[in-house]
């Protein structure tokens, strides 16, 4: 029987916390690592927003956002998807105020309306809600990851590497210490290896 299709693309960190909860549950599929200039023709019929990750599975049935395909795959795992209010209220913001301001540090010329610092500070509210966290379990919500820490893990990640040695200086040791457990991971190592670009 075929396995479920993933497009996804290495370094995006959407497809990666999708990658990771596929893995984490258990679920083979075919990964068809896209070319962002040449998308297959396939990924758009099935999902015109053109983005990954999308998952189309045996029956034909096509998951088209990241968090849609990490429920799903833990929900098959049957480890229920850490649906605590808190975590889900904590994913938003990643996904939201967070991702934004990640997107303004990185690319400052492109949001003028602050210095490059300014926007790392807008970010660094979330990191230090993080760093809280962090201060009862060696993981966000428990000792063992969770759903909310995959979802937010590849977004802190980027934004430590935009200056990393900032981010091994600042005051942040318990989300340090948390970043380099989940990069160091087998989980994490084993989703991003290198696959041929998919052709049609």
């Amino acid at each position: 029987m075929a396995l479920p299709i993933l497009y996804s693309y290495r370094r995006c960190p959407y497809a990666m916390r999708a990658r990771m909860a596929l893995k984490l549950a258990g679920i083979d599929v075919e990964i068809r690592e896209i070319s962002l200039r040449d998308k297959p023709a396939h990924m758009l019929q099935v999902s015109p927003k053109a983005t990954v990750p999308v998952l189309v599975l045996q029956d034909g049935t096509v998951i088209e956002q990241s968090l849609d395909i990490m429920h799903w795959a833990l929900q098959q795992h049957a480890l229920g998807a850490n649906a605590s209010a808190s975590a889900d209220t904590l994913i938003l913001e990643n996904d939201t105020a967070f991702k934004q301001a990640l997107d303004a540090y990185k690319y400052p010329e492109r949001y003028p309306s602050k210095t490059q610092i300014q926007h790392r500070a807008d970010g660094e509210v979330f990191l230090q809600k993080l760093e809280n966290l962090l201060l009862e379990n060696i993981y966000l919500f428990s000792t063992t990851p969770s759903l909310a820490d995959i979802a937010i893990f590849p977004f802190v990640r980027q934004f430590a590497a935009v200056d990393s040695a900032w981010f091994e200086a600042a005051s942040y040791p318990k989300l340090q210490l948390w970043l380099s457990r989940l990069i160091e991971s087998e989980l994490f190592i084993s989703v991003m290896e290198k696959q041929p670009t998919y052709i049609e």
